[in-house]
C-alpha cells in the first residue's frame, strides 16, 4: 500500500497551487541567448512566448521551419506593445536521428558564442509499439534521453562560456521529466535490459523510463558541470493538454482533457521558474507549476546513490558515441 508521503507528492503534482512565478516576475533577458527544443508548439511554444517580451534570444529548434516560422509570427503578433521585444529564430533539429542532432549544435555554434539557458523540451510519450529511432534505438529513450543528452554535451563549450561572465547560477541546463517518473515506472526507476530492447514495447513504461532517465541524466550532469558554473535541473511541466497525448486513443485523450490535463501555458510556468528563478539550485526537482520538490519514490533515490543514475549516463554516451 502506497505510503502517505507518497500520495501527497502525487497529489500535489496532479492538482497544484497557483502558480507563484509567471510573466510577471520573469526580469529583462537582453544579452542573454536561450534554445528550446520542440519549441514549433505546445510547452516549448508557450515559453518562447513568455520569453519573447523580455528582449533575449530565443532559438525555438524543431523538425519543421515552416510550423516554426507560423509559431513566431503567432508570438509576434500577441506582443505588439513589447518595450524590448526579443529575437525569435528556427533550428532545424530532429532528436530521433543523433546526426540531425549534432548538424543541430554546429549550426547554432555557427551563429551564437554562447548560450544561457537550454530547455530540453523535446520529446515523445505513449508511442505506437515498434517506435524506434534513426539509430535504432527504443523511441522514449532515443528522442527522450539519449538525444538530449548528446545535444547537451555538444553545446557544452557554449555554456562554459555563458557561465564565465554571467551572474552565479544563472546558466542552466533544464531537463523535462513527468509525473510519470513515480506513478509508473519500475523498481528502480530503469531495467537495463528492457531499455535495449531497440524498440518501444509497452508504451507507458517506456515512457516513464525515460522520464527516470531525463532525472538521470540531470542528476548526474549537476555534479559533472558545477565546476564549470553551469547548473542542471530537472523538472516535471505538470500535467498538460498537449501533442505529447497525440498517440492516446480518442476516448481515452478526452477524458484525460477533460478531468486531469491542463493549459499548456501553465506548465511554461514550471519551465519558466527551472530556468530563470534565482530560487533555484543546482540539481534541484522542480515540480509544477513553478516548487520544489522531490520523488517520493525511496527505490530511485536508491538506485541513484547505488549509481543508476551514473550507468545511464554512461549507457547514453556510448549509444551516441559515434556523433560526439
Amino acid at each position: 500500500m502506497p505510503s502517505l508521503d507518497f500520495v501527497k507528492a502525487v497529489w500535489t503534482q496532479h492538482f497544484p497551487p497557483a502558480p507563484t512565478f509567471t510573466e510577471k516576475n520573469i526580469a529583462p533577458q537582453k544579452g542573454k541567448t536561450f534554445l528550446i527544443t520542440g519549441a514549433n508548439q505546445g510547452l516549448g511554444y508557450e515559453l518562447a512566448k513568455l520569453l519573447y517580451p523580455t528582449g533575449a534570444t530565443v532559438y525555438m529548434a524543431s523538425r519543421s521551419e515552416e510550423r516554426t516560422s507560423q509559431a513566431i509570427h503567432k508570438i509576434q503578433e500577441a506582443h505588439p506593445e513589447a518595450a524590448t521585444p526579443g529575437t525569435l529564430k528556427f533550428l532545424h533539429v530532429d532528436m530521433a536521428d543523433l546526426a540531425s542532432v549534432k548538424r543541430a549544435a554546429i549550426e547554432f555554434a555557427a551563429q551564437e558564442a554562447k548560450l544561457d539557458v537550454l530547455w530540453n523540451n523535446a520529446g515523445i510519450g505513449g508511442a505506437p509499439l515498434g517506435t524506434t529511432t534513426a539509430q535504432n534505438i527504443e523511441g522514449h529513450i532515443g528522442t527522450n534521453c539519449v538525444a538530449p543528452l548528446l545535444f547537451t554535451q555538444l553545446l557544452l563549450p557554449l555554456l562554459r562560456e555563458a557561465a564565465t561572465s554571467a551572474p552565479k547560477g544563472s546558466v542552466r541546463v533544464v531537463w523535462t521529466s513527468s509525473l510519470m517518473v513515480d506513478t509508473f515506472s519500475p523498481t528502480n526507476g530503469i531495467d537495463f535490459k528492457t531499455i535495449e530492447a531497440g524498440k518501444t514495447t509497452d508504451s507507458n513504461i517506456d515512457y516513464a523510463v525515460s522520464k527516470v532517465g531525463n532525472w538521470f541524466l540531470s542528476h548526474e550532469a549537476a555534479k559533472a558541470w558545477e565546476p564549470y558554473g553551469i547548473s542542471s535541473v530537472v523538472q516535471n511541466p505538470g500535467n498538460l493538454n498537449t501533442e505529447a497525448y497525440r498517440y492516446v486513443p480518442g476516448i481515452m485523450r478526452k477524458f484525460l482533457q477533460t478531468f486531469l490535463l491542463y493549459e499548456t501555458k501553465y506548465g511554461a510556468y514550471t519551465m519558466a521558474y527551472a530556468g530563470l528563478s534565482e530560487e533555484v539550485m543546482n540539481g534541484e526537482y522542480v515540480w509544477p507549476w513553478g516548487r520544489k520538490g522531490k520523488s517520493p519514490r525511496a527505490d530511485i533515490h536508491e538506485a541513484i546513490e547505488k549509481g543508476a543514475a551514473e550507468r545511464f549516463w554512461a549507457w547514453c554516451e556510448e549509444i551516441a558515441k559515434p556523433y560526439l
